[in-house]
């Protein structure tokens, strides 16, 4: 089971934060010029208004950039733990604990150590901060400091994705379609995936379309569906490509745009999805949606057919062709075909290679 919290958050609070200052004057203090964090500009103050004049509303404030966060995405990793402890010390602060527990757990700037981040994390937690729910979901899920626990992970998707968090919504939705953990509930899963999809998770946004097409957990609808596809394949997602593709090829749920599908095949197919392979060879040989070219028609068809995708019609016009046409196809189908096989011959020795050894303890 997962340690419990200590009976009073400032008890561990006080103990992390002198830990932490203890490391922070053992690092080289030269790291910390890395990155120079710069401050705000003073606000100037307000102008006394003369008398009779009119004055505009005052504008809300807009909140104090992040720094923290900001050194932590530029990689500047010493100087983000310096400001988040400088955060979490003056206003105990629950994202900059929670952005101390992710530098612990992915020893970034401090020696990794997976229970002090998931005592940062517990702490962020409880004080409301869902990304550090996740964590510990993401924690319990995996083992990380203390014994796996779904049961635990479960309770804190369950609290992450209740505050909006689209990661944890989604991951729960997933629960409750495959019936494990919950009975298996569509109604429940597709809520949460609404929460998920308009968080802006693009695998929650297809899988919604997916629930709007089939009537699964909500009512059958053609346009919904095809509205969330296209919002996921906007996102690079390479399935709602495909599904919004043949929606727009076939006009259902949204006008029938044939060149528009084209492209959106051709991308996905691009990305290796033989689905799409597979319809951008239907429309090079039958010229709807592109002009007709057989020899193209050739290569994605044979790309296809590797990847897994059966297709009697094209294999029957391929069979056909002039010998000069489908050599073209094939030959420009060949660097496709050797990657795809050079894939599958390092996947199967990955299989079959033995587990590594443990190396022999010290004596």
């Amino acid at each position: 089971m997962m340690r419990a919290m200590p009976t009073t958050g400032a008890a561990l609070l006080a103990s992390a934060l002198l830990a932490l200052a203890l490391l922070a004057l053992a690092l080289n203090q030269s790291a910390f010029a890395q990155s120079s964090a710069p401050r705000p500009p003073a606000a100037k103050p307000n102008r006394v208004a003369a008398p009779g004049e009119k004055t505009a509303p005052a504008a809300p404030a807009d909140p104090p950039p992040d720094m923290a966060y900001g050194a932590f995405q530029r990689g500047y990793f010493i100087t983000a733990f310096t400001l988040a402890t400088d955060r979490v010390t003056n206003d105990a602060d629950p994202k900059a604990m929670t952005l101390l527990g992710e530098l612990y757990a992915e020893g970034l700037g401090v020696p990794q150590d997976d229970r002090r981040a998931a005592e940062w994390y517990r702490l962020a937690a409880a004080r409301g901060d869902s990304n550090a729910m996740f964590a510990l979901a993401m924690f319990a899920l995996n083992g990380r400091a203390g014994p796996r626990d779904r049961d635990a992970s479960t309770r804190w998707l369950a609290a992450a994705a209740k505050l909006g968090h689209p990661l944890a919504a989604y991951d729960l939705a997933l629960l409750y379609i495959e019936g494990q953990m919950f009975p298996q509930d569509f109604s429940r899963a597709a809520e949460l995936l609404r929460i998920a999809a308009q968080g802006g998770s693009a695998d929650a946004q297809y899988a919604l379309g997916t629930f709007y097409k089939t009537g699964r957990g909500v009512p059958q609808d053609a346009r919904q569906a095809a509205q969330w596809w296209a919002k996921a394949a906007l996102a690079d997602n390479t399935d709602a490509q495909v599904e919004y593709a043949i929606a727009l090829f076939n006009g259902e749920g949204v006008d029938r745009n044939e060149e528009a599908a084209t492209a959106l095949f051709r991308k996905a197919a691009m990305r290796g999805g033989a689905i799409a392979q597979d319809r951008l060879a239907r429309i090079l040989a039958s010229g709807r949606g592109a002009p007709r070219d057989l020899a193209e028609a050739t290569k994605w068809h044979l790309i296809s057919r590797a990847g897994g995708e059966t297709d009697l019609e094209l294999d029957d016009v391929i069979n056909k062709l002039d010998p000069q046409t489908r050599a073209a196809g094939e030959k420009a189908a060949k660097p496709w075909l050797d990657a795809i096989e050079a894939a599958r011959k390092a996947q199967a020795a990955a299989q079959q290679a033995p587990p590594p050894q443990a190396a022999p303890a010290k004596r």
